[in-house]
């Protein structure tokens, strides 16, 4: 059984999996368009993610402050399954059902949540260690329709920055990147 949530998680994850099991160990120091996360703080944040956002799916509370440093021996291995138990968990229509306890906002959001953590940090990885990430046009158009409903909500809780408006060339995954607060163009 399978879900939109789920279906669109399948899609971005493969490509954000792939991207984190292409980043060499020489690079995890380096910057990344997030400008407070190296690619090893980054990749740490993304497991927590698809840790997090599995127990989330099934309405269970989560510790964000809870650290860890997950690059120890098979964490790319470690990050793909995590990341196709992520895919699980929101395949379960009953994931997708009422108000999540731990973040008080319908789970259909957090799920969207979750997806947008995948493609966005996803590219932030790409970026930095100078590899390319596609992503579906269904993802993408799923983005901006979070966006358009938490944007201004995330930037003020701070899990988005200031906008960097849109050239007109933009294409849909660079529009949606500006909204995030990234800039498009950023190379290391």
């Amino acid at each position: 059984m399978s879900t939109k949530t789920s279906e669109l998680l399948a899609a971005a994850a493969p490509r954000t999996v792939a991207v984190v099991q292409g980043i060499s160990d020489d690079q995890l120091d380096l910057p990344t368009p997030c400008p407070d996360y190296a690619v090893r703080d980054l990749i740490n944040h993304l497991y927590d993610v698809v840790v997090n956002f599995q127990a989330l799916a099934r309405r269970q509370e989560v510790d964000w402050s809870a650290k860890e440093d997950h690059l120890t021996e098979g964490w790319r291995d470690r990050f793909a399954v995590e990341t196709g138990r992520l895919i699980e968990a929101w395949s379960d229509p009953a994931a997708l059902e009422g108000v999540s306890p731990g973040m008080g906002l319908p789970q259909e959001t957090v799920g969207d949540m979750a997806l947008i953590d995948l493609a966005v940090h996803g590219w932030d990885l790409a970026r930095a260690t100078g590899q390319r990430l596609e992503i579906e046009p269904a993802v993408l158009a799923a983005g901006h329709g979070f966006m358009d409903r938490m944007g201004e909500t995330g930037q003020r809780m701070g899990a988005f920055g200031e906008p960097v408006p849109a050239t007109a060339e933009a294409t849909a995954l660079d529009q949606l990147l500006g909204r995030t607060g990234r800039n498009p163009a950023w190379t290391p």
